[in-house]
């Protein structure tokens, strides 16, 4: 498959920070006096005070101050493009799953499941059999490819992209209809691009030109394979073709715009509002029904099929090629697999060596399309104790709690308003661990030693899954994560908050850790999903998950206004020089930070019931909080992947997201920070939506 940067979906790192003497409380305790932190996972309480670089103020730079010795002393993995809590815990989840395979695999009663990840797994890591196979896996698809004579044939490849594992301009998914959420409904846009963002075809900037031109040799030596003539003429060819698709596809922050991608439409007036383009063709090749659909990019979906007709046949016979064997390459022998990565790992995300084979083995099987649900249900057996369950519902009601008391005490939000906002966070439901209903897998043939096969077979199996309930009402017992899974969500349509089995541990969470620290990690975390409910586009959904304005008119303005200034505030964070963050882009995200950081200081405060925080190993409650938070989002990144993050990623860098603070006027207090330190904001500077 193509190497892509990995997204954390919750929140990346980078701080600033100056530290002054600490607000003193009431009660001392030390750490070895502290019975309930007295076993936490790391340091001492729940936070590695170690990682901090005390000659640095809180206030210029609190991601060095929270975690400067650690950045400074830490060497990034040479298998790595990034690496913070999120990456430490995926690690660890590796080790964990890699264990069970193993088990598995040298067991002998093997139920159905077990048998399909053993021989997955068996498949994946026969290196030798991939190596004989070379490109042949390939040669069912290449050919089809290659006997494409005209343009139907050629609108039935593109339908048939999910299955062949190449690549289309017109892009298709089931989703949810966003004003039933009772209904599937397919959602038509613009894909079609080999690179992360269209910013790396149109920006005329150096470093964008030498990306391009690594890019068409990568394509020059994925045709080599095929044995393509004139391979470095078509390589251009097919640059060219994807910067004029780039060209007319909307920029991210455009996309994100829930009123502009809201464009629903009933099939058979496809050919009416839209066309020159045979949709039948297209649409039967994807095997689903599709009565009705959403077009989430109208005018780039008409002007990429003007591209579509002006560009030569071969020229998309090329284009299709090519990807079919980059999108395939982890699948293939060790050469193509090499080959793919010089571009996708090293050229645009600064890896300097592949991850090793079981890691991309677990990779492979760990998604939601994939075998991720049936390894999943061992992972939470034995990684997974129902006390953690139980104690992470209790933390979503705490947060619930928060937040009405805040919406209730909102003074830019009024009454009516008001009600809704509290029937909208009363409705909520979080998913914790795992799912209650686990994926069936019956029908799915897995072969020990038929890797691409198996991959094919598994397409099928989920496409088949979901084209026959495409009809049916929605399945909300459907998980759109795996539970070993590092990360959490929030699903609009049903109004559900998600934390996966895989995030709920340390540094996240940790029971033993201190109630500060939880709040501070785990709780902002909820608070933060909670938030994407009430960002910028979640909050155009009710209650009942229907995209509806549930606002007066006053009050959406108060709040953009809000949303407007904290848009602006990341928007000046300049990571590598000329490329900054884009606010616009990751608003909904950062709307969730400092929102999240709210509801979760609130929630703390509630749970001291009055009482002053103790100080521990020289740090105040609220000290610890703000850490904690610093914690999670500690992070070291390649150059390269942190430019694909700013332009192609929806999060703000993590150093930024660690600045969420400084919005919050607890953090000045807690830390001494003062006019004239580089993080201070004004009071009225500061950011305060919920």
């Amino acid at each position: 498959m193509k190497m892509t940067l990995l997204a954390a979906s919750i929140a990346s790192v980078f701080l600033l920070g100056a530290c002054s003497e600490p607000v003193q409380q009431t009660q001392t305790v030390s750490s070895t006096a502290e019975s309930k932190s007295a076993s936490a996972e790391l340091g001492s309480f729940g936070v590695e005070l170690d990682a901090r670089d005390e000659s640095i103020k809180p206030g210029d730079d609190f991601f060095q101050y929270a975690g400067g010795t650690w950045y400074k002393n830490f060497e990034m993995p040479s298998d790595k493009t990034r690496y913070g809590a999120f990456d430490k815990l995926a690690e660890a989840s590796e080790t964990q799953i890699k264990t069970i395979i193993e088990e598995i695999s040298t067991a002998t009663d093997l139920n159905a499941e077990q048998k399909m990840i053993a021989d997955f797994y068996a498949s994946f890591m026969n290196v030798a059999a991939a190596n004989a196979k070379g490109l042949s896996p390939l040669t069912p698809v290449l050919n089809k490819i290659n006997a494409i004579s005209n343009k139907q044939q050629l609108t039935e490849a593109f339908g048939s992209a999910w299955l062949d594992g190449s690549t289309s301009p017109i892009s298709g998914s089931l989703g949810f209809n966003r004003l039933d959420p009772n209904q599937y409904q397919m959602s038509i846009g613009v894909s079609g691009l080999g690179m992360p963002d269209r910013s790396y075809y149109l920006e005329d900037t150096e470093r964008f030109k030498t990306i391009r031109q690594a890019y068409v040799k990568h394509i020059e030596q994925m045709l080599n394979f095929a044995e393509v003539e004139n391979a470095a003429e078509k390589a251009q060819q097919i640059l060219a073709l994807e910067t004029q698709i780039a060209d007319v596809q909307w920029p991210r922050e455009k996309r994100r715009n829930r009123d502009l991608s809201l464009n629903q439409i009933d099939r058979e007036n496809l050919p009416k509002e839209y066309a020159n383009f045979d949709w039948d063709s297209y649409f039967a090749q994807t095997t689903y029904k599709v009565p009705h659909l959403n077009v989430s990019q109208p005018e780039p979906i008409k002007k990429v099929i003007d591209v579509i007709n002006n560009a030569s046949l071969s020229v998309w016979k090329d284009y299709l090629t090519y990807h079919t064997i980059s999108n395939h390459a982890d699948l293939l022998s060790d050469e193509i697999f090499n080959a793919n990565f010089d571009f996708y790992g090293k050229t645009l995300n600064g890896q300097q060596e592949p991850r090793p084979r079981w890691k991309r083995a677990i990779a492979e099987m760990s998604g939601t399309q994939s075998l991720g649900f049936a390894i999943g249900k061992t992972y939470v057996e034995k990684h997974f104790p129902a006390s953690s369950k139980v104690q992470m519902a209790e933390l979503v009601e705490n947060l619930r709690k928060a937040l009405g008391e805040r919406i209730e005490n909102l003074d830019w939000m009024g009454e009516e308003t008001k009600v809704n906002a509290q029937a909208k966070l009363a409705a909520f439901n979080p998913k914790i661990g795992y799912p209650d209903v686990w994926q069936n897998f019956t029908g799915l043939e897995i072969k020990p030693d038929d890797l691409l096969g198996n991959v094919v077979r598994m397409r099928q199996f989920f496409r088949d899954d979901s084209a026959a309930k495409e009809l049916e009402i929605t399945d909300r017992e459907r998980w759109g994560m795996a539970p070993q899974r590092v990360n959490a969500y929030y699903n609009s349509s049903f109004n559900e908050i998600v934390f996966p089995a895989g995030i709920l541990q340390a540094p996240f969470f940790d029971p033993n850790a201190d109630a500060a620290v939880n709040y501070g990690a785990i709780g902002a975390v909820i608070g933060h999903e909670m938030g994407h409910g009430f960002d910028d586009q979640g909050s155009k959904s009710d209650a009942n998950g229907i995209q509806q304005n549930w606002w007066t008119d006053q009050d959406r303005a108060a709040f953009e206004t809000k949303a407007d200034a904290l848009a602006a505030q990341y928007s000046a964070y300049e990571p590598i020089e000329d490329n900054f963050v884009n606010g616009r882009n990751s608003l909904g995200e950062n709307i969730g930070d400092v929102g999240g950081l709210s509801m979760a200081y609130h929630a703390y405060k509630l749970s001291l019931n009055g009482k002053e925080a103790p100080i521990i190993d020289g740090t105040t409650g609220d000290q610890r909080f703000f850490l904690a938070w610093a914690q999670v989002w500690r992070e070291k990144r390649t150059e390269q992947s942190m430019l694909s993050q700013l332009k192609a990623g929806t999060h703000a860098p993590g150093q930024f997201r660690a600045l969420a603070p400084r919005n919050h006027d607890a953090w000045y207090t807690a830390f001494d920070v003062k006019e004239g330190d580089a993080l201070y904001l004004a009071p009225a500077e500061r950011v305060r939506i919920w």
